[in-house]
């Protein structure tokens, strides 16, 4: 069932309502169906598109894939997504993230994605969030399964600072909150 990657990769997407209209590329790895034609794949490729919202993930995930549930790996580099959608955090099986390259501002929408209990891959450079000087401590702190974050390894002592951080942090913010 893990067959290769259901490409829709510059297809000029901007709606995910109608990405089941796309046809996948081809690959050197030839996609396999079941019967109801659907894709024996767990990875879904719609990076280098135009896509701004989220929340219709699910139309083009359950049209192409045979069992969308299992979603392992998911590709959305490359487009215009400002935000992290709540439909992300349904895709419970989900392994690796790609968000590189789009239009992320609110560092703090990264902890939304602490629910998936085996995501360990993400990519999220090329956002505005990158600029935050926090920026890989909390990505880091928010997600503590992960093992490699914009390509490249999370060390052990990246974890360590990133606890650091992240405990100063709330003690920071706890004492402001008891001073009001």
């Amino acid at each position: 069932m893990c067959g290769a990657p259901v490409d829709l990769s510059f297809k000029h997407i901007s709606s995910l309502t109608d990405a089941w209209i796309e046809e996948p590329s081809s690959s050197l790895r030839p996609l396999k169906k079941n019967s109801e034609m659907k894709y024996l794949s767990r990875s879904l490729r719609l990076n280098n598109n135009n896509i701004t919202d989220l929340s219709d993930l699910q139309k083009p995930v359950s049209h192409f894939l045979a069992e969308p549930s299992q979603l392992a790996w998911l590709d959305l580099s490359f487009n215009e997504i400002s935000h992290i959608d709540q439909v992300l955090c349904e895709l419970r099986e989900l392994r690796v993230l790609y968000l590189h390259g789009n239009s992320i501002y609110i560092l703090s929408e990264v902890d939304r994605l602490g629910v998936l209990p085996h995501l360990h891959t993400i990519t999220l450079h090329g956002n505005v969030i990158e600029t935050n000087k926090a920026y890989r401590n909390h990505v880091i702190s928010a997600l503590p399964r992960l093992k490699t974050m914009d390509f490249s390894a999370v060390t052990r002592q990246e974890r360590v600072m990133a606890k650091i951080w992240h405990h100063s942090n709330n003690c920071n913010r706890s004492s402001k909150e008891t001073i009001r």
